[in-house]
């Protein structure tokens, strides 16, 4: 046998196709071989996981309830499927080496559906749903978290959103895609997404991320310009050796970066995650929001189960296999060796992602490799014919227009919405943090929100605690306690009965200190803070007309007294010492003239008044009064002596001591006035203090009118209402229910009726109904002509009085003749409404008369 010619070449490359074999087979048990370590590590960790995480038997969901679209397949259902089978074969055969695709898994009824059909885009009539953020929230309170059988490979099954709601609980994938639903129907450009993550996203352990309420927002530091001061005093020199400044700084630097050291690496190994033998591997599903709809200025991760939004570049997101909405399939062909942050989401590009159906506005895009194309070339023009023909009917094919979603509408009530998490609270453990959360009205204080920030990595060691309140009548929202210096912060929203906002004490006790922040727009007094200790007071105004904005209140010390239990001491009875007022300037006085502090020494007797600055002066006018004394006060004569005065810019006083005794009258009375005001103060401090104390030791929460079910209140009144309505008019329900009643009455009522009644009931019924349908047709009728004669009349108005009328008078014509063509236009309708509705409202009258009880029995044959 003569061997062909490079025979021998090709015997060459067999060989080493062979040994090529040979060593993907070996390289395939050697990673085996570790696949089974990492199962048998595996099998550990979901040990361990179900622990966390309450079992649920899926097998008991029952079924039968469910639409005929969960049990079947629609004809374009199973084409699609057909299409999909097609697209993975060839997947498969040009990226051999990537996992399978998850394209149709089984849903609950054990019928395989399309993941895209899955999707059930819905828009939920709650306004917090409208927003990405919101949607995000409610999924991942509303559902618990269950982790995927198998780390490394998809689900077989995906349930549908309702079942998933129904039983409030589910996967990632269940997850993403209840998600996704809502994100489209709220009008974004979303997408679930099938890839992979580290284990603390894909496990919900968070104990090493800070907590989102404790982020501070990064703050730009402005950068402050100093101006050069010309005059500036030298400072003197330094005798100091500045070899040993140096010394000792740098032995000083070399201790604190040591100690910093140690105290980082062991903060660094109580956070360091242990080593995941898994990573890279583990499937993750999450959503992806594209930028562009809704105003979205930049593409972004969400993580289902936190309800967090992540960047693109987030390295906690480690790869990803396919994309998928409601209308599309798409998947990734770029390289995610270095994680998410290098690929490109422009999903049109066909280079980075491979599309499942193809759209009709876009050329079509097969799937070949270049060596299929070499390929082509060898081969004769029947096989190529063929493969055309093959060709045209994949494109046609993946043309193919996705079926709407099998899944029922999705439906969430106004209870289940607010109760949110399952059985109405939920925990989460952060980072030296724990966050509690409650459903609305589960807690009698109104508590929905607790966050424990702790010293320690065990969280044992509690550092603050915060508390968000809802529906409480004192309005209270937020709560922080401080536990190192046992400071607490009550954060009020508007309404309280005294205007409160903030509040900052250690206990209620009025002797010690405290501080009050007000709405000051809902107080007449403009009082927008008050801090207030044992020696001082200090009140803070905002907008007032005298232009004062703070008063501060000197008292003497307080004598100590033994207070009995339960008892308040009077605060309000301590003597004053000084008082002192600030103003802002008033533009419309000249600056010698507008006081700008001025001080009451109540016990000196002194009053002393500083005036605002003039321009280029540094120094300002002054005015110290010394009150008379008695002797003084008997002769009401004003001398020198009691004032000393200071006028900036001029060393003689141009001031009368006539006008000066006037001002120290004024300034007398101005005291007395001030110290009730002090008095009114103090006392105000007390009263809230009390109420304080009142509405937390009964906690009363604010219900809604329009909340049936829990204003208990309403409900009694509006049954109250029609049990009264009830024995005032026994049987008038039935009364005015009863057509037959007013032609009973005229026959006398009888108990039992003849034929004779019966027929007259019936025509008088029938004859009665016909006028009544007759007249409102007539009724209609007339005022339909009414308005067409006075269109008419308009109308030959405006025709003679055209060339005269103005602009004004012309819109208004118009705007008039456009209102009675609408009221022509509904009268015809409702005409024609009527003459089409009246014989079977007569024919329906008269088969009800036919079937009545009292009339049955001589009308059956009639």
């Amino acid at each position: 046998m003569v061997a062909k010619p490079g025979g021998s070449k090709m015997e060459v490359l067999e060989e080493k196709e062979e040994e090529e074999q040979k060593e993907e087979e070996l390289k395939a048990l050697e990673l085996g071989s570790v696949l089974h370590d990492v199962e048998t590590e595996l099998s550990v960790e979901q040990g361990c996981f179900s622990s966390d995480v309450p079992d649920f038997d899926w097998n008991s969901n029952d079924t039968s309830q469910l639409p005929d679209s969960y049990k079947m397949n629609s004809p374009r259902e199973k084409k699609l499927l057909r299409i999909a089978d097609h697209y993975h074969q060839q997947y498969t055969h040009l990226c051999p080496e990537r996992k399978p695709l998850f394209l149709h898994p089984v849903n609950e009824c054990g019928v395989e559906k399309f993941v895209s059909t899955t999707v059930r885009p819905t828009l939920l009539p709650y306004t917090e749903l409208y927003h990405w953020d919101g949607c995000a929230s409610f999924v991942s309170d509303y559902l618990t978290m269950e982790p995927l059988k198998c780390p490394l490979t998809p689900p077989s099954s995906l349930f549908s959103p309702t079942t998933i709601l129904k039983y409030q609980r589910g996967n990632c994938f269940d997850f993403s895609v209840l998600l996704c639903s809502l994100l489209i129907g709220a009008g974004y450009d979303a997408y679930c997404v099938n890839g992979y993550a580290t284990h603390d996203i894909c496990s919900l352990d968070e104990t090493l991320e800070e907590c989102p309420l404790l982020r501070k927002p990064q703050e730009v530091p402005k950068e402050e310009v100093k101006k050069p001061n010309k005059y500036r005093v030298k400072s003197p020199p330094d005798m100091q050796s500045k070899f040993e400044l140096q010394q000792e700084a740098k032995k000083k630097a070399e201790i604190e970066n040591t100690e910093k050291k140690e105290r980082e690496k062991m903060v660094t190994e109580a956070e360091e995650p242990a080593c995941d033998p898994l990573c890279g591997l583990r499937v993750h599903a999450w959503v992806l929001v594209l930028s562009g709809k809704r105003e979205v200025p930049e593409t972004f991760f969400i993580n289902p189960f936190t309800g967090y939004s992540h960047s693109t570049m987030d390295e906690q997101f480690l790869g990803i296999e396919s994309v998928w909405n409601h209308k599309n399939y798409w998947v990734n062909m770029q390289d995610c060796r270095h994680g998410c942050k290098d690929l490109v989401f422009n999903l049109s590009n066909g280079v980075y992602w491979e599309i499942m159906l193809l759209e009709t506005d876009k050329p079509p895009r097969m799937l070949l490799g270049a060596e299929k194309k070499n390929e082509l070339l060898d081969r004769n023009v029947d096989d190529m014919e063929e493969e055309e023909e093959e060709e045209e009917e994949e494109e046609e094919e993946r043309s193919f227009a996705m079926p709407p979603s099998w899944v029922a509408p999705i439906q969430v009530s106004p209870k289940e919405f607010e109760t949110r998490c399952s059985q109405g609270r939920k925990v989460i453990l952060y980072k030296k943090a724990k966050l509690e959360k409650w459903a609305p009205y589960l807690n009698g204080n109104g508590l929905v929100k607790r966050l424990t920030v702790y010293t320690d990595f065990s969280r044992t060691e509690v550092a603050e605690v915060k508390e968000w309140f809802k529906n409480r009548e004192d309005m209270l929202d937020l709560r922080e306690v401080n536990k190192q210096t046992q400071l607490t912060t009550e954060y009020f929203s508007p309404g309280h009965l005294f205007g409160l906002k903030v509040h900052i004490y250690k206990s209620m006790d009025p002797q010690t200190e405290c501080v009050m922040e007000f709405y000051s727009e809902t107080r007449v007094d403009g009082l927008q803070k008050l801090a207030v200790n044992d020696n001082e007071m200090r009140e803070y105004f905002v907008g007032r007309d005298d232009f004062k904005f703070f008063r501060h209140t000197e008292f003497h010390p307080k004598r100590k007294k033994v207070a009995l239990a339960g008892t308040r001491s009077d605060v309000s009875s301590r003597p004053i010492v000084q008082i002192k007022e600030c103003f802002h300037r008033n533009l419309q006085k000249p600056a010698d003239e507008d006081v700008a502090e001025r001080v009451f020494l109540i016990e000196e007797e002194v009053i002393q008044l500083t005036y605002h600055l003039k321009d280029k002066y540094i120094t300002a006018s002054k005015k110290v009064f010394f009150k008379p004394t008695d002797s003084y006060r008997k002769s009401e004569i004003m001398t020198p002596e009691m004032c000393n005065i200071y006028q900036a810019g001029s060393s003689e006083q141009h001031t009368k001591l006539v006008h000066l005794y006037k001002l120290l009258q004024e300034l007398t009375e101005e005291e007395k006035q001030l110290k009730q005001q002090v008095q009114q103060s103090q006392a105000e401090v007390l009263k809230i203090l009390e109420i304080r104390e009142n509405e937390e030791a009964d906690i009363k929460l604010s219900v809604s009118i329009y909340d049936t079910e829990r204003n208990e209140k309403i409900r009694q009144e509006y049954e109250a209402m029609m049990n009264a309505k009830k024995d005032e008019f026994p049987g008038q329900k039935e009364q005015d229910l009863d057509y037959l009643a007013p032609f009973l009455i005229q026959i006398g009522s009888p108990e039992k009726i003849t034929r004779k009644q019966a027929l007259r009931l019936r025509d008088d019924c029938l004859s009665d109904f016909k006028d009544r349908l007759v007249s409102k047709a007539n009724i209609i009728q007339a005022h339909f002509e009414k308005e067409v004669e006075e269109l008419q009349k308009k109308n030959q108005q405006f025709q003679e009085n055209q060339n005269q009328l103005s602009e004004k008078e012309e819109a208004d014509f118009l705007a008039d003749y456009s209102e009675t063509m609408f009221r022509i236009h509904i009268l015809a309708l409702r005409l024609d409404r009527e003459k089409q509705t009246a014989p079977q409202k007569y024919l329906a009258l008269e088969e009800k008369l036919r079937k009545d009880p009292r009339l049955a029995e001589h009308l059956s044959h009639a």
